[in-house]
This record gives structure tokens, C-alpha cells and sequence, in this order.
């Protein structure tokens, strides 16, 4: 049984609605969202039953269109026909898979505003944003996205849960932590990107601890998912798998900006515009923009063109950029495992900085990249977030962490508007003023 914050959020939701809001989840496929919705359900509730909208009888389904006026009627029939007896405030009500009947989706105000059960939805963004038209979103709606399982997840899913308020009380006071708990947490942290966090793969690596068996896990959600391009992104398949193919050569490359020329000659963003946005509405990409002039905001100035891709799991990443055969001939295990991270910098620790900052809590990526003529106004960001209103510059280093000419730069152009400049390594952190070495696994307290 894995244990996600998401639970808490959930228990949250719970006590503040009171029945008066239905909560959504919503993520990528794979995620554990209808997962997590039982788990809740059975631990927080007295009974509850389960709507599955991907695999309905049509009895049920005739029940929400024709009955809802009665809905005496229609909650005694769905308590006969699931055999669940329903008890007002204490039963649970899980639509999963909601995005498939959004008419539904758009009545449920209507079983809110009786106020007898709680509703939780489960939905997947593959198909959420497409249907939605002619219909209006319920204002009783709450929305929580799901990700992929956090480095602290992952210790607990392990078995640790002792060591990450740790890491994180060291964060705060800006000390590293001990040597042992460096190495121990750097050795966990490099079985993390391995393994991901999507769900079935880190159950499966905690069962067994063994890297094919959570390799295969990983290679089904793959095919999952392009089997999913294949059936929603009618008409754009050919380019959307040309753009999540080129992810990890693109990862690979020293300038990381996602270039289009590799895919087609003479490429053109607004052919393929869409296949980008088809991907960050499935969730099966992470997009950063480049941000060309920060100090008038971040989300305002971003650039649509200049963009970097990072996929929204790195373990995912891993089993995307490597066949079976290419991970043996190419000894990704052992250089993953034996700290020789600089072999695959780009695909796997500036991958895993983006997954973290995403769990966290930033709403966008940004990065910063200048090609000015003038040598010393050229630079480039890893990152770009912003602390206490302030801009803070982000640069992620496999190697020794001795050289950071970008990050003196951006200092120097936007001093009066500059927090905490960072430098995510391998190493423990060290603070020299305002430059913050920060060991990887502590991305997740930023």
C-alpha cells in the first residue's frame, strides 16, 4: 500500500467541504488517481461505491440521464444494483473516468446541492479538455493534480520515513546534513530516477527490488501511452510520436531547446504546435519556457517558441530513451548507480530538477537563455523560480560544481531583483552568501 500526500489533501477536502464541494483528481494515465480515490474511500468512509464511466452498464447510465429529478429513485437503484447500502454523510460516491460522459460531469451540482453523499471524481487530461464543450464546469468543482510519486514518497514506499524531515529541517537552517545521510540519500536518490514514481513500477521495485521486473511496469505505461496517441490524436499521431520520441535526443544535447529540425527539415512551429499541446494536455510531457525578460514576471514573457520538453517522470525518461538491449550495451545501471551521472547529465538529473519542482508545487517551468552578441550578457539557466517575490536562478550540475560564469551573470543583470542563487548538485550543501549548493534530493524543499 503506498502512501501519497495526496491523502491528506483528500482528508482535507473532506473536512473543510462538508458535502458542499465535489473534488476532482486529474493527471496523467497511470498515476494512481482511482487508486488513491478507493484507498481514501474505504479508510475515511462507512461504504462507498465505485461508477466506472469507462466500463458502464447501460441501466446505470440511463439512470443519470433520465433521473436525476428523482433522486430518491436513482440513489436506491444505484444502491441495489452495487449492492452498497448508502448512509447519509457516510458513503462515498467515486465517478471514475468522468471525462467520458461530460454531461454527467456537469450535473453533479445537482447531487452536491442535495447534499446527502460526497463525490470525488477521477479523471484523466487525455480527454478532460476535450470534453468539455457545450457543457459548464460546476462551480462546486475542486481540481487536484496528480504526479508521479516525490522523492519522499519514494522513502516511504521504501520504508523510510525518518529521514526526508531530516533533510528538510537542515534545508531550512541551511546546514548540510551528516556525511552518511548524504550518501545514503544520494544512493536512494539515484534508484529513484531508475525507478520513477509512477505507481505500479515503485510497488514493483519495493516487492522485489529488482530492476528488470520494474523495467517491465515501466515499459507498459510506454505502450499505454502511445497506444493512447494512437486512439485520441486523430489525425496528429505522426507528429505527436515524432515530438515524444525526440524527447530524450533532445534531453541529450548540450542546448536543450527543443529543436524541430531534427525532427523534419525546414520544420515549422505551427505545424506542430498542436502535437506539443496534445502531449502537455495528456500529461505526458512537462514544458519549460524560456523566459526572456523575467523582471517585468514570469508567466507574462514567456516565450512560445523557445522551449524545452522534460517528460513528467524520469524513470519513464530512462525506459523511453534506452531499449532493453541499449541499456545493457550502454551500462545505464551501473553509471546511474556507481554516481557516474555526467554520462546521461542532460536526460536524467535536469529531468528529475523539472519532475521535483513540478510535484512541488511551481506551475510552470521557466528557464533563461540569451544569445546576445555581446559575450558577456550571454548565458543560460537551468531554472527560474521565484522565493519571497524574488528571482531566483537555477543551475544543474552532474559534475564538480566549481564553475558557474551563467549564474554570475544573471546576478550582475538583475542584482536588485535577485534572491538565492542555486547550483542542484551531487554534492552536500553549501552555502558561499547567496550561492546555495543543493544536493538533488533537496530540490523538493524549494
Amino acid at each position: 500500500m503506498l502512501k501519497r500526500k495526496l491523502y491528506e489533501r483528500l482528508c482535507s477536502w473532506k473536512k473543510e467541504s462538508q458535502g458542499k464541494t465535489v473534488v476532482l483528481l486529474e493527471g496523467a494515465r497511470q498515476v494512481g488517481k482511482s487508486y488513491m480515490a478507493k484507498r481514501f474511500a474505504e479508510s475515511e468512509y462507512k461504504t462507498y461505491l465505485v461508477v466506472d464511466f469507462s466500463n458502464i452498464a447501460s441501466e446505470v447510465l440511463m439512470l443519470f440521464e433520465d433521473d436525476l429529478d428523482d433522486l430518491d429513485y436513482l440513489f436506491r437503484m444505484l444502491s441495489i444494483y452495487y449492492d452498497v447500502k448508502l448512509y447519509p454523510r457516510e458513503t462515498l460516491i467515486i465517478f471514475d473516468e468522468i471525462q467520458l460522459y461530460p454531461k454527467i460531469r456537469q450535473n453533479v451540482k445537482q447531487l452536491v446541492a442535495d447534499g446527502r453523499f460526497d463525490y470525488l471524481e477521477t479523471g484523466s487530461w487525455i480527454s478532460l479538455r476535450r470534453n468539455v464543450q457545450n457543457i459548464t464546469i460546476p462551480k462546486e468543482e475542486r481540481c487536484i493534480t496528480v504526479y508521479p510519486l516525490d522523492f519522499e514518497e519514494f522513502l516511504w514506499a521504501m520504508g523510510d520515513e525518518s529521514s526526508y524531515p531530516v533533510v528538510e529541517r537542515c534545508y531550512k537552517r541551511q546546514k548540510p546534513v551528516t556525511s552518511k545521510m548524504h550518501h545514503d540519500m544520494m544512493k536512494m536518490f539515484r534508484q529513484y530516477m531508475l525507478v520513477g514514481g509512477m505507481p505500479q513500477a515503485v510497488i514493483a521495485y519495493a516487492a522485489t527490488k529488482d530492476f528488470e521486473q520494474t523495467e517491465n511496469e515501466k515499459r507498459k505505461i510506454l505502450t499505454l501511452y502511445r497506444n493512447d496517441v494512437g486512439e485520441y490524436a486523430k489525425g496528429w499521431e505522426r507528429k505527436v510520436l515524432a515530438v515524444f520520441d525526440g524527447i530524450p535526443r533532445q534531453l541529450s544535447k548540450r542546448e536543450k531547446k527543443y529543436t524541430l529540425a531534427s525532427l523534419q527539415k525546414e520544420a515549422r512551429l505551427r505545424e506542430y504546435r498542436t502535437a506539443f499541446q496534445w502531449l502537455d494536455d495528456a500529461r505526458m510531457i512537462e514544458i519549460c519556457f524560456n523566459n526572456r525578460d523575467p523582471e517585468k514576471g514570469m508567466g507574462k514573457n514567456k516565450d512560445r517558441v523557445a522551449m524545452k520538453c522534460y517528460m513528467p517522470d524520469t524513470g519513464l525518461l530512462v525506459s523511453h530513451a534506452f531499449n532493453e538491449e541499449k541499456m545493457k550495451e550502454d551500462k545505464v545501471l551501473k553509471n546511474i548507480m556507481f554516481n557516474h551521472l555526467e554520462v546521461h547529465e542532460g536526460m536524467l538529473l535536469e529531468n528529475a530538477v523539472a519532475q521535483l519542482l513540478r510535484t512541488k508545487g511551481h506551475k510552470l517551468l521557466f528557464y533563461y537563455h540569451s544569445d546576445n552578441e555581446n559575450a558577456k550578457n550571454r548565458m543560460k539557466i537551468d531554472f527560474l523560480i521565484r522565493q519571497r517575490r524574488k528571482l531566483c536562478p537555477i543551475t544543474v550540475k552532474a559534475g564538480h560544481p566549481a564553475r558557474h560564469i551563467s549564474l554570475d551573470k544573471f546576478e550582475i543583470k538583475y542584482r536588485d531583483k535577485l534572491g538565492k542563487k542555486y547550483v542542484i548538485c551531487t554534492k552536500n550543501l553549501e552555502v558561499k552568501e547567496n550561492l546555495v549548493y543543493l544536493p538533488v534530493y533537496m530540490t523538493s524543499c524549494l
